[in-house]
């Protein structure tokens, strides 16, 4: 069984876990301002309370996105010096199939709509299937304002942007179920990185980049005085 430790900064909650004789060890920080300062220190932890070294581990996996812009290049820069180090393989894992994963261990689902609040009054979502113990994306992950959600089939809403925009989700989510609750985890993150191991499905230090769906992370001060007043009315 390999051993893999995986990373996830993407959203308010930091986490990491350990993938060790077939179980997850996992541990997590809220409060979005220490990720860069506590990742490592929790990692460390994991490895020692395993007897473990980085020598030790197969791979470093990671939360790619989408997410928060900050967060996401903090997980790309740690899990970059990592691997640069140890000359681990890396596995990126997108942040809502994680989130499908989780919602898929807590509640059972195999059709899943993960939804992450995005700010700027928009957010990430796509589309999972699960069968034969994988995931398939029905709909790839997408940023957009909740008005063009439409999902596809009986499916499990799932993520943090069913409460942050409640009001514009009522229409969308009404017959279907939802886990506001979940969101992106580094434990279920190694769980989906130990079958792209052993597919052999992993990338070069090299090749570590984030998966960003909006090149614009801020708006000007007219952009945002428009966005208010659309918002009032």
């Amino acid at each position: 069984m390999p051993n893999i430790i995986s990373i996830e900064t993407s959203s308010d909650i930091a986490s990491v876990a350990l993938l060790h004789g077939g179980k997850v060890h996992t541990d997590s920080r809220d409060g979005f301002s220490t990720h860069s300062m506590t990742v490592l220190p929790m990692l460390q932890s994991l490895l020692a309370a395993e007897g473990l070294t980085l020598k030790d581990c197969d791979a470093i996996a990671f939360g790619c996105g989408p997410g928060s812009f900050t967060g996401l290049r903090t997980a790309c820069g740690i899990v970059q010096g990592i691997a640069f180090s140890s000359g681990l393989p890396v596995i990126p894992v997108t942040t809502l199939e994680a989130m499908a994963e989780s919602c898929r261990c807590q509640t059972g689902a195999t059709e899943v709509l993960p939804v992450l609040d995005a700010r700027m009054h928009e957010v990430y979502w796509g589309q999972y299937h699960y069968e034969n113990g994988t995931w398939q994306a029905v709909t790839e992950p997408q940023l957009s304002a909740v008005s063009d959600i439409h999902p596809k089939g009986d499916v499990t809403f799932c993520g943090n942007a069913l409460t942050a925009y409640a009001e514009d989700f009522a229409p969308v989510v009404t017959g279907f179920k939802q886990e506001p609750g979940i969101f992106p985890e580094a434990a279920s993150i190694a769980i989906l990185a130990e079958t792209r191991f052993k597919a052999g499905n992993t990338v070069p230090v090299e090749a570590v980049q984030p998966l960003y769906l909006r090149n614009k992370v801020a708006l000007k001060t007219a952009e945002r005085m428009a966005l208010r007043g659309a918002n009032a009315q």
